[in-house]
């Protein structure tokens, strides 16, 4: 038995495809399944039911599968230790990063981490909050940013800072005349959204639900994903959105007279990095943690008394 063999084992686990899984591991995929074979002659055992499509794990072979994953989690301790002994930053951190943050964060962070820590790869990907979770629990990402509480006892959440809510509204909305907005003067029929799926869809309907139900949402529906776009529908269609700040980077100064702010104690999401609970490359992470920090706003690293808008939707 071969860590190579578990590391082949666990990428079809992982993609349910030995073609898949052969790509992920750089090799073909007759020399994959050679190897696989060769550990379950060894124990005597079938690890996959090949019958069936995608491919899925024997009853024994899910409790190899887990035990692999202990394994090569646990062989990859030994070249951390060594790391975090020498105080080295190298390696390999792959991130996830939902799509409502990314575009506003990661231009400030990347360029300079990776100028600071040159024997660092950094991979990144935009997923949904419930992607990253998945991944996180399957080892496939070492670190997500994303908001939070998750309400997840198989994660470990770092909250790193608090980034407030602001309306964006349209010169013929009422919300305009207005200097500081209340929950109470929003209006279910003017309010344009993000899609099902975005945790910062659950944030925004939170918010409003003490002014109005869910069903009573305008007559159009339009289904996005992106930030921008509700900026775009507001521009040219009217109504308001609720946007989280630091979105509002690469404003105008025209658009900037679109924008207004919550009254105290203004609605927040807390944005935390988020680990597997025995989560591996420490090191590399925190430098990841304090390259953050030092791209954020001061006023966003204190919660103070504002509110955090929890992601899971709440019952009316």
């Amino acid at each position: 038995m071969t860590t190579v063999q578990l590391e082949y084992v666990v990428a079809v686990d992982t993609h349910r495809s030995f073609v898949t899984a052969a790509e992920k591991c750089f090799v073909t995929q007759p020399t994959l399944s050679m190897q696989i074979q060769k550990l379950e002659d060894e124990l005597g055992i079938k690890i996959f039911d090949r019958s069936k499509l995608p491919v899925v794990p024997t009853e024994i072979g899910s409790a190899v599968i887990a035990q692999a994953r202990i394994i090569l989690k646990e062989n990859s301790r030994i070249r951390e230790i060594i790391a975090d002994r020498k105080k080295e930053v190298q390696g390999t951190l792959k991130v996830g990063i939902i799509p409502t943050l990314a575009p506003y964060l990661l231009p400030r962070v990347l360029t300079a981490f990776l100028k600071k820590y040159p024997k660092v790869k950094l991979e990144v990907w935009e997923y949904s909050t419930e992607q990253i979770i998945q991944l996180l629990r399957q080892e496939q990402l070492d670190c997500g940013l994303l908001a939070t509480p998750l309400h997840n006892q198989h994660l470990e959440e770092h909250p790193l800072f608090y980034e407030n809510f602001v309306i964006y509204a349209a010169k013929s909305n009422k919300l305009s005349d207005k200097k500081l907005v209340d929950a109470t003067d929003l209006d279910a029929k003017d309010i344009w959204v993000l899609n099902e799926g975005h945790c910062m869809r659950n944030q925004v309907l939170n918010i409003c639900q003490d002014k109005f139900g869910m069903g009573e949402f305008k007559n159009l529906e339009y289904n996005t994903g992106s930030v921008e776009t509700l900026k775009r529908m507001v521009e040219l269609n009217e109504g308001y959105t609720i946007l989280p700040e630091l979105s509002l980077q690469d404003l105008t100064a025209k658009q900037m007279n679109m924008v207004r702010f919550f009254k105290a104690p203004e609605p927040v999401r807390e944005i935390s990095l988020v680990t597997h609970r025995y989560f591996i490359k420490q090191a590399l992470i925190e430098a990841f943690r304090k390259e953050i920090l030092a791209n954020v706003p001061e006023k966003m690293k204190v919660r103070k008394t504002r509110k955090v808008i929890d992601i899971l939707l709440e019952k009316p």
